[in-house]
């Protein structure tokens, strides 16, 4: 227990993703985005299905990867302050379920808007360039690597 915190967890931000229901409230609010975008009456369906990959790819980069420290007071002297939420869920460790879910989830979504766009090449080429711009930092090799020193501190 950590004396002066109303929590027991060193980082909750570690454990987020791991919470009961968080993965049914993220399928949710994506559909939410997707019905909301539906109801505006001069969007097509192709735009409809871009704008939600796009807006969801952004709105998972922004929180994810750019996002740095956490709100909570922790006992670990500031190590977390220089880590994305990315790189602490789960304390750092790869595959695990919950980077699995948030990083098979875009890819599902890509594959959603492809098929509903009927894999029309402008749409193709945006929302390939969506999910790649939401992949790539979840790999492996770019755990802590700052491309072009851009989010260093």
């Amino acid at each position: 227990m950590n004396v002066g915190v109303a929590h027991s967890e060193v980082n909750p931000n570690s454990r987020v993703m791991n919470s009961r229901g968080i993965w049914l409230a993220y399928v949710i609010s994506v559909g939410v985005l997707h019905i909301i975008l539906l109801s505006i009456p001069f969007f097509s369906i192709p735009v409809v299905w871009t704008l939600t990959n796009v807006i969801h790819n952004l709105v998972m980069y922004l929180l994810l990867h750019t996002v740095k420290g956490t709100p909570f007071e922790t006992p670990d002297q500031g190590k977390d302050r220089l880590l994305t939420h990315w790189e602490q869920i789960d304390y750092g460790t790869q595959c695990t379920s919950s980077r699995k879910f948030l990083s098979i989830s875009p890819v599902v979504l890509y594959l959603l808007t492809s098929f509903y766009t009927k894999y029309d090449p402008v749409h193709f080429l945006i929302n390939t360039a969506s999910l790649l711009s939401v992949l790539l930092p979840k790999l492996p090799q770019f755990h802590g690597v700052r491309v072009f020193g851009i989010n260093k501190y």
